[in-house]
């Protein structure tokens, strides 16, 4: 059975249950209105009865009938029994006694009145019994003919409209469960589509606050999240094939001449060895920055309050063992930010390592750390401004570079590593020469929070 039947069934099944509620709330209310009011009119008489004189005539036949006047205008009178120390006294000309049993010779006893309900000859009555006095009691009778077949009618009529209210229902829930639920078939639709054609771009309409647009919404999400991984791993595949093409291919080449070539000078061995060994070193590297910055796009590590001023102090020792002809001069002011100390200090590196790259032979890099801010600035060439846009764009090596060691991947994860902190970087050429790099992160209050 569907999800879409069971909605229809148990709305079906709800509103039948109301209306089935409100039927019989009806049917017993119409049916105490309606027996109130025969009790209300037998009242009214018992209290005309109970106020007029009663008189007794005796019969041939030992048997006593009343003398009562009759109801006002012909109104519906009632009939009438007395039951007394002599029995039951009846009306003259009426030839049915009323129902007499323990209840009535209580009432007669030690006085009050009560409702019943009775059948006398073939008839439903209503029977009110009353106390006036010296052991006796009236009995007041009316037929509820009328009252039962009212209410046999409004049995009919509430049957009726009850079952075709379950009818409506039933109908009405298969209308409601289809439109209720056609986000859902959707959603379902698409995620059949997402999974047979492997389109990750698909996305739902999310209109509303409820919840099927939140799930709607959240799908969207689930789809953005898979969309944004899936690629990842494509640019870092292409990343990788484009990258180590070229290497892979030169270091293919010397290998291959090394092994044919038994008779190769010792010169020209050594240096085909010392390519290769330069090669795999590069690969190396390459290999490290195209994992490095996957991992800074999938935002793994987690987060910290840290000192910002440290992670660059750290940095630049780093950096200054392996550039030992640049001189490296750092205003390191005290500064706390939140993220990934070992994203941030590799990122540093870079902007380090690229202003060692372009210095001179004995050449000054400055670096300052202030206010949530890395100032790198170098003395060399400095960028020219048509490639100033590019220089953070993956793999992008401005003409001048070209000649140089590099895979074009230090400066983009530089701008990864500050996006995904939530800053920004940017380059400028310095006055006085040379290339300007500010890396701008969002600083730490002292409740821990970061700061605009």
């Amino acid at each position: 059975m569907s999800f879409r039947t069971r909605v229809a069934i148990a709305t079906a099944v709800a509103v039948a249950a109301a209306i089935a509620v409100a039927s019989v709330v009806a049917y017993l209310a119409v049916r105490s209105q309606l027996r109130g009011q025969v009790d209300d009119a037998l009242a009214d008489r018992a209290e005309i009865v109970s106020g007029i004189p009663i008189g007794v005539v005796r019969t041939r036949e030992d048997q006593f009938f009343l003398r009562i006047p009759g109801p006002q205008l012909g109104g519906p009178g009632g009939y009438v029994q007395v039951f007394g120390p002599e029995g039951a006294i009846r009306a003259r000309g009426d030839d049915v006694a009323l129902p007499v049993d323990d209840a009535t010779r209580r009432t007669a006893e030690q006085g009050g009145s009560f409702y019943s309900d009775a059948r006398v000859a073939g008839i439903h009555v209503r029977i009110l019994t009353t106390s006036i006095g010296n052991g006796y009691v009236v009995q007041i009778a009316r037929p509820l003919t009328e009252v039962d077949d009212n209410l046999d009618r409004l049995r009919t009529i509430l049957v009726l409209v009850a079952l075709g209210g379950i009818g409506l229902a039933a109908a009405l829930g298969v209308l409601v469960a289809r439109t209720a639920l056609a986000p859902v078939r959707r959603l379902t639709e698409a995620t059949e589509e997402v999974t047979e054609t492997r389109d990750l771009s698909r996305r739902m309409a999310d209109e509303g606050t409820d919840e099927l647009g939140r799930l709607a919404g959240s799908f969207n999400t689930m789809l953005a999240a898979l969309e944004d991984s899936a690629r990842s791993q494509r640019r870092f595949v292409a990343d990788a094939s484009h990258e180590l093409r070229t290497p892979l291919t030169s270091l293919r080449t010397n290998i291959e001449v090394l092994a044919r070539n038994d008779e190769m000078p010792p010169e020209e061995r050594e240096r085909l060895l010392a390519d290769v060994v330069e090669q795999l070193a590069e690969m190396s590297e390459l290999v490290a920055e195209l994992v490095a910055l996957d991992r800074v796009e999938d935002g793994e590590a987690e987060r910290e309050d840290f000192r910002l001023d440290l992670v660059a102090g750290e940095a630049i020792d780093r950096v200054r063992r392996n550039r030992g002809g640049v001189t490296f001069v750092p205003d390191l002011e005290e500064t706390v930010v939140s993220g990934v100390p070992g994203s941030l200090e590799r990122a540093i590196g870079n902007l380090l390592d690229n202003a060692a790259k372009w210095s001179p032979e004995g050449g000054e890099v400055e670096v300052r750390v202030g206010s949530g801010e890395v100032v790198v600035r170098d003395h060399g060439p400095g960028i020219d401004d048509q490639d100033l846009p590019y220089v953070f764009d993956r793999f992008y090596r401005a003409p001048a570079a070209r000649g140089e060691p590099g895979s074009g991947l230090g400066l983009a994860i530089v701008r990864q590593v500050a996006e995904a902190h939530g800053g920004e970087v940017t380059a400028e050429r310095a006055d006085g020469g040379g290339t300007l790099i500010r890396l701008k992160l969002p600083v730490v209050q002292g409740n821990g929070a970061p700061a605009g």
